[in-house]
């Protein structure tokens, strides 16, 4: 039996176009990687933006075995008793807990199980409950022989994500950032032994503006006024990273980007 699984992080998924990338490629990427459990960031998932009990059906039977989200989460009224009624289908943990859902499910595969916690920063986003803080209360409620933590933590400010997996280094496996659909080149292991990227990226159109049309995009940022977006079509690219876990210790061992 190894000693190491593999987790596999989808950064954002954008509409119809992305979630037709997703299974076309997804199932290659899990095999010739060997991934154990596939986390897929799906809070773009349906068309325009938000997700639907369709759209996250598509990203399940396409190989995600968690799908989390962000600031969209509550876009689509019709995903709201989803959220209530699945294990796996996560929003925000520190939205109120008045709000549909759950930010925390387990993934239990026999020999071992995995974490999977959604948060959402606070800087430039919605002024909900301190990320930091609500960490605490999420890891010390957490049973301690869970070894294995893995956080998507859907946030703006570079600077918030780098923070947040120092504050938690040590005490989860790996912190993968979402949410800006840019992926960054930073990934690395901390010194407590935390797996850590600023942002997964995108699976979406190539050209586009983080999905979007680029014209549409342009004439937002040009005139500054209402613009309503749609999301480009063409070739698309699936990202994400992989996180190699010591099953005993919980701590990565190795991190490796994805950009297919």
């Amino acid at each position: 039996m190894a000693d190491t699984i593999k987790i596999l992080a989808i950064g954002d998924v954008v509409s119809e176009s992305g979630c037709e990338a997703l299974r076309k490629k997804l199932p290659r990427i899990k095999k010739e990687n060997e991934i154990d459990v596939c986390v897929v960031n799906g809070e773009n998932s349906a068309l325009g933006n938000g997700m639907t009990p369709i759209s996250c059906e598509h990203l399940f039977t396409s190989g995600a075995d968690v799908i989390t989200g962000g600031n969209h989460s509550f876009k689509r009224r019709e995903v709201y008793d989803l959220l209530d009624n699945s294990l796996s289908v996560l929003r925000p943990a520190n939205y109120n807990d008045s709000c549909p859902g759950t930010g925390v499910c387990t993934v239990d595969k026999g020999a071992y199980s995995v974490t999977v916690i959604n948060m959402l920063g606070t800087v430039f986003c919605e002024p909900l409950k301190n990320p930091f803080d609500c960490i605490d209360e999420i890891l010390e409620g957490t049973d301690s022989n869970t070894k294995i933590i893995i956080v998507d933590f859907h946030a703006e400010a570079t600077a918030e994500k780098k923070a947040f997996a120092y504050y938690v280094d040590g005490r989860v496996s790996a912190v993968f950032g979402t949410h800006t659909h840019v992926q960054t080149a930073d990934e690395q292991i901390l010194d407590g032994g935390t797996g850590y990227i600023t942002d997964a990226g995108m699976t979406g159109p190539c050209f586009s503006v983080i999905g979007v049309k680029p014209s549409l995009a342009i004439q937002k940022m040009r005139t500054n006024m209402p613009v309503r977006f749609e999301n480009a079509e063409g070739e698309c690219r699936v990202q994400g990273v992989i996180f190699e876990i010591e099953k005993s210790s919980g701590k990565t061992v190795s991190v490796k980007r994805i950009n297919i």
